[in-house]
């Protein structure tokens, strides 16, 4: 897992940065575990566009990711590593001895031939999933679940991980990667290590032709509209546009969008910052 670099031959390669892929293993995704991806280009339900500069890009294939990790006690070989194109996170695909073959996210350290194994009380070894009862406290984990049987929710992307800061009354005191520390019981399932590809955030797209390839239309500034555009348009010369907002008015920084009476509060003990 690195970075390539070009050199400055053209304007775009000066400033792209790419991965080298150098941990992806040759050959082509499992078959059986593909689905066709249909893209909605920024469109609900009734066609009207709820999620702006979004259309076109390659076309993709879903990778069914195994996020629930159930099949439990059977060890597992892992046979390749894989690129996503819908994710951050590299997969790797396991064969168990049963010969099903399954994804999972890819931590750090994990390589193809290495054994992995789904059981309550495992090996504390990178791969291996487990509940939280059995993981001490300091472990870096991943694919976290937030109820028990409903499948990973947190830390699912490049480079992210939480960590078991104490475990008291049938609840592990969990520290997100945002830096919240938050109450999960201790029957849920998490798996061991911190999710791979972590130089992803150090990737640079280098030209506007990369951002289509991903289906990323192009946008104008709100500074740079019209008021009668936008609400930050408008003024003498390049002049500011006040707290960031959207064409509706919406807020970008600062307005809390969170319910202040829901229910899962009380499972919060330490808000992210």
């Amino acid at each position: 897992m690195g970075l390539k670099k070009f050199r400055p031959t053209t304007d775009s390669l000066r400033w792209t940065v790419i991965s080298d892929f150098e941990e992806l293993t040759k050959g082509k995704p499992e078959k059986s575990l593909l689905m066709p991806l249909r893209k909605s280009g920024g469109r609900n339900a009734y066609g009207r566009v709820t999620s702006r500069h979004r259309g076109g890009g390659h076309k993709r294939m879903i990778r069914i990711i195994d996020f629930r990790r159930d099949k439990l006690d059977v060890p597992a070989k892992v046979i390749a590593i894989e690129y996503d194109p819908n994710r951050s996170a590299r997969l790797a695909l396991l064969q168990y001895r049963d010969g099903e073959k399954r994804y999972i996210i890819a931590p750090v350290g994990l390589n193809v031939n290495d054994e992995v194994l789904s059981s309550r009380a495992a090996e504390i070894k990178t791969g291996n999933a487990m509940t939280l009862e059995s993981i001490p406290p300091g472990t870096p984990i991943h694919n976290v679940e937030f109820k028990k049987g409903s499948g990973a929710r947190i830390a699912r992307s490049a480079g992210n991980a939480c960590v078991i800061m104490a475990k008291e009354g049938g609840f592990a005191h969990v520290k997100l990667p945002s830096g919240e520390i938050r109450l999960i019981t201790l029957d849920c399932f998490a798996t061991i290590g911190q999710v791979g590809n972590i130089e992803h955030d150090s990737i640079s797209i280098g030209k506007a032709g990369r951002s289509r390839w991903l289906g990323r239309r192009p946008y104008s500034r709100g500074v740079a509209k019209n008021p009668h555009d936008h609400p930050m348009g408008g003024g003498e010369g390049k002049a500011a546009g006040g707290i960031p907002r959207s064409p509706t008015g919406q807020y970008a920084r600062g307005l809390k969008t969170r319910h202040s009476k829901k229910a899962s509060d009380k499972y919060i003990i330490k808000r992210r910052k």
